[in-house]
């Protein structure tokens, strides 16, 4: 149907045309009848919901790492453009389809295999499936750079703010940041060593060449990233390796370039002041995947407890340690209402105040602190909601208060002994 529309604004740059349009809600009003003959107004011309409707009806939803088949529609300057069964096209650098002679090997109208890289609300950012992400053979650094083509490099210096780069006999600046995803604290381990580099800034003649690496290592791991979404999912079990320990946590390498968080309450079953007490750089672990957050950067929560190498404490603790149980607990925690105690590692209990308050040594379990140990015993359990109540042994209870009330009730029967003598006394004066 044809609509009116104004052009407001035109934007143009080396890969694209935009073009910013008023719509104009001007209907034409047509004539229809019923089965009855009656005339039915329709408005034809109200684009905006029929444009809605173009746009939200019948349209695949896409996300980081998903591999389809797509058309190629348009070439434009340095960029592709792929239909991607949505209202938004798909962009990849026109030099991932030139051939070894940097001819183009696909005209508009081809259907190629593609991966998404990154999905924002303006744009979808693809990679061909048989993109080359190696070193660039080419001669020229210009084409290099032109074509977004990766070159090897080697590290020969820490200069002000960056490295110094030998690539193709010629020298290269490379900043801090761009060295690396994380950059190491220490930059000589960068030093001699070869990596690929995509150009980013290139002067004519090579005057001033501007290199990095982390635009490199980010493509690579999106592709990663999509590779893990389609393989994992929230309950599996992986293995990883331990790349950093802090105090919050260890950071778990699942394959290159995708990481995840073992918070420190995940280590182990028991209580852990130090993760460094639990694991350390390099070791291998087995852990559950426990959430997946796939946003601009995508963040996995993992847990080692629940990775099957480390048997749950609570399985048999209900068998091995039944109500009554008498333990030596050792203190974990003291407050206001009480002392939180481990009955075995992974397993604390709470031992109240008021279990302690008539006992005869009740003074000294006022003083108590971390790692004391007290002989206590289970008073009861709740499995579900994995909490113990811890209370003294019965011996220990001092119940003489017991006595003493029983002891102060003993005036009731004198009590009782004074009234059958009154009663007896005016039994007396009225036989007189």
């Amino acid at each position: 149907m044809p609509v009116r529309c104004q052009v407001l604004k035109v934007r143009t740059d080396n890969s694209k045309v935009e073009f910013d349009i008023e719509l104009r809600k001007e209907g034409k009003m047509t004539t229809k009848r019923d089965a009855f003959g009656d005339e039915i107004k329709t408005n034809e011309g109200d684009f905006a919901s029929l444009f809605e409707q173009s746009m939200t009806s019948g349209t695949r939803k896409l996300k980081k790492g998903d591999e389809f088949r797509g058309e190629i529609v348009s070439l434009h300057g340095d960029s592709v453009f792929v239909s991607t069964g949505s209202p938004m096209d798909g962009v990849l650098p026109k030099a991932e389809l030139l051939n070894e002679d940097k001819q183009i090997t696909h005209k508009v109208g081809d259907v190629i295999e593609v991966v998404v890289v990154r999905v924002t609300h303006d744009e979808i950012m693809l990679r061909y499936k048989s993109a080359r992400m190696s070193s660039s053979n080419t001669d020229s650094l210009e084409d290099a750079f032109d074509m977004e083509l990766p070159v090897e490099g080697r590290v020969t210096e820490i200069v002000k703010g960056g490295f110094r780069v030998e690539i193709q006999k010629k020298l290269a600046f490379c900043p801090v940041s761009q060295i690396d995803s994380k950059p190491d604290a220490d930059q000589s381990v960068y030093i001699n060593k070869k990596f690929d580099f995509l150009i980013t800034q290139f002067e004519k003649n090579g005057r001033n060449i501007v290199v990095s690496r982390r635009r490199i290592l980010d493509l690579q791991k999106a592709e990663n990233e999509g590779t893990f979404l389609q393989k994992f999912k929230v309950g599996d079990i992986i293995t990883g390796r331990i790349t950093k320990v802090e105090s919050y946590g260890a950071f778990v390498e699942i394959q290159p370039g995708v990481e995840g968080l073992v918070h420190v309450s995940e280590l182990a079953w028991g209580r852990v002041q130090n993760p460094s007490d639990v694991v350390s750089v390099g070791q291998s672990v087995q852990a559950k995947i426990l959430k997946i957050d796939d946003g601009d950067r995508m963040k996995i929560s993992l847990s080692i407890k629940e990775g099957g190498t480390a048997i749950d404490p609570w399985v048999e603790f209900e068998k091995n340690f039944p109500v009554g149980t008498k333990i030596k607990g050792i203190v974990e925690k003291k407050e206001v209402f009480g002392y939180f105690v481990t009955v075995v590692p992974g397993i604390n209990g709470l031992f109240p105040r008021s279990k302690w308050r008539d006992s005869a040594d009740s003074k000294s379990y006022d003083t108590k602190g971390k790692g004391d140990v007290l002989d206590l015993q289970i008073e009861q359990i709740d499995p579900i909601g994995r909490k113990v109540l811890l209370a003294l042994g019965s011996e220990e209870i001092d119940e003489s208060w017991k006595q003493h009330t029983t002891s102060n009730a003993a005036p009731k029967k004198g009590l009782g002994t004074f009234g059958d003598l009154l009663t007896k006394a005016q039994a007396g004066t009225k036989k007189k």
